[in-house]
């Protein structure tokens, strides 16, 4: 059982940031907090590092439904899910003693390749061709086509992964309080033999989407869930739903998503 108060560490295993890990818990001692190293005695899990050191957080220990999982930045800046800075966890600590926090739920992608075992997605998944040629995928919404791509790839994010290789691909900026997720276009090809939709769609949560490769040479493509590559040879297809697990990460209250936003693009 989760221990009350008990918070584990996650960080690099570089010389720099094990030396902030230290420091960051004698802080946190002070606050009579107590750090632990195994992260299933943790009731909550910190991150040290950047928003890709706390996405790595979550998946290292298992996207824990039982537990919360908060983001201190060591950059000098907040982001999308660090929410403290690393030169001040009196105002972390302060905030969960006080209860002066809320509690955010993240949705979270389930994935599965080839109908094998599913696995979950915090941010966004991703499909790119491996060769310099593009590729063909079917695009299936339950159970029924949608449209056949062709073109470099395809990136299907989560709403808060909405905000990050999404964006740039021109895709919408999703609030996190709905259920869904986002699927958009990389170099799509459009000729009178293949036709897409030519923007990013949104999904309900209640919907089911399949991606189907087409036998071309091109079946091992590069795949990545969050910011860590899968190497699955012969993809023949890659089903996709929003899960019914979600994160729980806290915040301040005076730190809504969409003034996460405004910091970081406005």
């Amino acid at each position: 059982m989760p221990s009350k108060n008990a918070i584990y560490l996650y960080t690099k295993n570089d010389t720099k940031s094990l030396q902030r890990k230290e420091s960051i818990s004698e802080a946190i001692h002070t606050h009579g907090f107590t750090v632990v190293e195994d992260p299933q005695l943790a009731s909550i899990i910190v991150s040290i590092g950047t928003d890709g050191s706390f996405l790595q957080a979550v998946r290292k220990t298992g996207f824990r439904q039982d537990c919360l999982y908060a983001g201190i930045s060591t950059t000098d800046t907040l982001s999308m899910y660090c929410d403290f800075l690393a030169d001040d966890i009196e105002a972390m600590a302060e905030a969960v003693l006080t209860k002066n926090i809320q509690v955010r739920k993240y949705p979270l992608l389930e994935i599965s390749v080839n109908n094998d075992p599913k696995f979950l997605c915090l941010n966004e998944f991703t499909i790119r061709s491996n060769i310099i040629k593009a590729f063909v995928l079917d695009i299936i919404i339950d159970h029924k086509h949608f449209e056949s791509f062709r073109g470099d790839g395809m990136v299907i994010s989560t709403p808060t992964g909405s905000s990050g290789y999404n964006k740039s691909l021109n895709g919408a900026v999703v609030d996190p309080l709905l259920p869904c997720i986002q699927v958009a276009e990389i170099a799509s090809v459009n000729s009178n033999d293949y036709r897409t939709l030519g923007s990013s769609f949104i999904l309900s949560g209640e919907r089911t989407l399949e991606l189907r490769l087409h036998k071309d040479w091109n079946d091992y493509p590069s795949m990545s869930t969050d910011n860590e590559a899968l190497s699955i040879q012969h993809v023949e297809n890659v089903s996709i739903c929003l899960s019914d697990k979600i994160i729980k990460t806290v915040k301040m209250k005076d730190n809504s998503y969409w003034e996460k936003v405004k910091r970081s693009f406005l």
